[in-house]
């Protein structure tokens, strides 16, 4: 698998007359990845010197600058999220810390690396939780991702196509996401400055191929700009802001599926024409636990249903319905019309 963005982007051969007409003479960087994967000591590879703490969790955003091959390097590591956990089980001050970021390069960084730790195995349950918190920072994210490959040193003979190719689709599709840019670093051998050279040129490829320029947040995510625009504000009142954000964000979702189903009923009622005709094709349904939102509670006997706010603690299952609050029946409807199910009760 070679990679597109620059000349050959997995080996960072780049063509000297696009190195001199694309110099930038200072560069922003966010890295982003789970726990564990090897930020800090990238952010310490690039810069040169151990400016970031690494073998600790990262709690909250660090910045830091430098000279690197005649530019001035803004680096900003992040903290990370756990390496199979979903958005939603990650702690909002993560959250947070995930989208500050953009705004301690302002008027934002030129490239964001995802940071991956080639020794581990890439799989779907690395992939989601990847998906969904890099787009905290909306879709348009994955213009300006490149993928960061850590302990390079890990794959002795091996090309990093080689194991892009043999380590499955899960990794392939991520490669792909990301435009195909991606680059690897050998954290133990930091007197090697020509791969942090050719990461940077990467960088600037990048930048000059699509005319992106800096990341930024969406513009209808002005209320994000507005939290995020300063660097020393106090950490308990940026918590507090997100988790309203995401709330009111949660309730105008649950807000307009309301308005759907109700739109639906009333569809429902006309087709209807009295309640007799409604009541003779009744049957009493027995709820299938196993594919029960985390937002719904089932009543003892799995009769009944409620939407709560709290997730509930239902074990994995893979027909659990994730994103909606849906919850399937033990009997067949075949030959009824999806009217013929009745919702009792406004839980």
């Amino acid at each position: 698998m070679e990679g597109s963005g620059v000349a050959d982007m997995g080996t960072g051969r780049v063509s000297s007359h696009h190195r001199e007409e694309h110099h930038l003479s200072e560069l922003s960087i966010v890295l982003l990845g789970w726990s564990r994967s090897g930020k800090s000591s990238a952010g310490n590879t690039i810069l040169g010197r151990k400016e970031f703490q690494s073998g600790i969790r990262t709690a909250q955003c660090v910045k830091r600058q430098g000279e690197v091959a005649g530019r001035q390097v803004t680096v900003v590591d992040t903290p990370g999220w756990g390496i199979t956990s979903s958005v939603k089980d990650t702690r909002a001050v993560v959250k947070q810390e995930i989208v500050r970021s953009v705004s301690l390069c302002p008027p934002g960084p030129y490239a964001l690396f995802l940071v991956i730790n080639v020794s581990s195995s890439f799989t779907e349950s690395h992939r989601r939780p990847v998906e969904e918190h890099l787009e905290l920072l909306s879709e348009r994210v994955w213009r300006h991702t490149i993928v960061l490959f850590t302990r390079g040193d890990w794959l002795g003979d091996t090309t990093i196509e080689q194991h892009i190719e043999t380590e499955g689709k899960a990794l392939q599709w991520l490669v792909e996401k990301c435009g195909n840019r991606y680059h690897v670093l050998n954290n133990e051998n930091r007197g090697d400055g020509t791969q942090v050279t050719e990461l940077l040129e990467k960088i600037e490829e990048t930048v000059a191929r699509n005319r992106s320029g800096h990341f930024t947040i969406e513009e209808s995510d002005e209320g994000f700009k507005e939290w995020f625009k300063g660097e020393k504000v106090d950490e308990k009142q940026l918590k507090q802001k997100f988790e309203e954000e995401w709330s009111r964000r949660e309730e105008e979702w649950r807000r307009r599926e309301e308005e759907l189903i109700e739109r639906m009923a009333k569809v429902a009622v006309e087709e209807t024409r009295t309640r007799e005709d409604f009541l003779q094709c009744s049957c009493q349904l027995t709820l299938d636990p196993n594919t029960a939102c985390r937002l719904l509670r089932l009543s003892e006997g799995n009769r009944e249903v409620t939407c709560v706010r709290q997730d509930q603690p239902y074990p994995d299952h893979p027909e659990r319905f994730d994103c909606w609050p849906q919850v399937l029946c033990r009997e067949g409807l075949s030959g009824r019309s999806y009217w013929e199910a009745e919702w009792g009760g406004g839980g």
